[in-house]
């Protein structure tokens, strides 16, 4: 491998250590009442250029 493969694959072992628990220990979610919930977004469009 070259110097520069290595070193690359250093800083991206270095960044996806440094990224693990970066928010905090996990959280378990709030109970929430009993039945059906729906929430979204939705987009529709035409994208044209000239």
């Amino acid at each position: 491998m070259t110097q520069t493969m290595l070193l690359a694959l250093v800083a991206l072992m270095l960044a996806t250590l440094a990224a693990c628990g970066v928010d905090g220990p996990p959280t378990r979610p709030e109970p929430s009442e009993p039945g059906v919930h729906f929430s979204g977004e939705a987009r529709v469009g035409v994208v044209s250029s000239l």
